[in-house]
Parts: structure tokens; C-alpha cells; sequence
């Protein structure tokens, strides 16, 4: 979170290549789930035909913990070998 001098706080804004990291996925993976709904961001001015997003920390803060949920679920499906 980031304050201002009013002391209102805002959301740390994280681009596209910083979310890439996080999730360990290609940026292009990052904004195809942003074009298709399924990542909240924000879309910066931009020129030319590729957008600029940036995606506020707690967004990506609440996805990483969903997922985290759910692959604690006992009812959740997994793939892979099992030792």
C-alpha cells in the first residue's frame, strides 16, 4: 500500500512482467487473462496497439491465496505421479 499526503492509502500497482514473475507464467499469458476477464487491471493511456495495464498488488495478493485454497481442498483434483 502506498499513502498520500491526506493520508489515504492506495493499492502498489504491479506491471504485467512483475505479475508474470509472481505467478511464474509469460506476460502473454498475463494479458490474455486480463483481456479475457479473468484478472482485475488497469488499463494506462497508451499509444500504439498494444495496452499498458498494471494490476494492484491486492489483486494478485487474493488470486495467489485462492489458489492456495483450492489446492489445499481434499476434493481437489491432482495430476502428476504419486510416490
Amino acid at each position: 500500500m502506498t499513502y498520500d499526503d491526506h493520508g489515504m492509502t492506495y493499492p502498489s500497482l504491479l506491471t504485467i512482467g512483475q505479475v508474470a514473475s509472481r505467478l511464474r507464467v509469460d506476460p502473454t499469458t498475463v494479458r490474455r487473462w486480463i483481456e479475457r476477464g479473468a484478472l482485475v487491471a488497469i488499463c494506462l493511456p497508451h499509444r500504439g496497439k498494444r495496452k499498458r495495464y498494471r494490476v494492484a498488488s491486492t489483486t494478485l495478493e487474493t488470486l495467489l491465496q485462492e489458489t492456495r485454497l483450492q489446492s489445499l481442498s481434499p476434493h481437489a483434483e491432482r495430476s502428476g505421479p504419486s510416490c
